[in-house]
């Protein structure tokens, strides 16, 4: 019996170390600090470039196309909401990539809500 809770308490263990690994620092997944706007941030796989893209995109009311936002990706996914985009001929230029305007617009959010911006 002592050999089983041996090994059982270094499997607990080693759970708790790779969650904390996992919780506490961006080796597995990146950790962002919290937002107003995480719902709809969560869309994007990776939002620095997203932020980066972004920031080249001028004039942009971070409350009304949050709104905006959030009513187009109610319900659906971003790749459906971008294909209803390109269907419907809603293009942005930003620094010479043509996006789509849903696509786009989060990603100027991204930027604005970036830290230290």
């Amino acid at each position: 019996m002592r050999r089983r809770n041996f090994v059982a308490g270094i499997a607990v263990a080693s759970a708790a170390l790779v969650a904390g690994v996992y919780r506490f620092t961006d080796l597995f997944v990146k950790h962002y600090p919290p937002t107003p706007y995480d719902d709809l941030l969560g869309n994007l796989t990776d939002r620095d470039q997203a932020a980066r893209l972004g920031a080249k995109i001028e004039d942009f009311d971070i409350q009304g196309r949050a709104t905006q936002l959030r009513t187009s990706l109610q319900n659906r996914s971003l790749a459906a909401a971008a294909e209803a985009d390109i269907a419907a001929g809603r293009m942005m230029d930003a620094d010479g990539w043509v996006l789509p305007q849903t696509l786009a617009w989060l990603a100027a959010l991204a930027a604005q809500v970036q830290p230290g911006k």
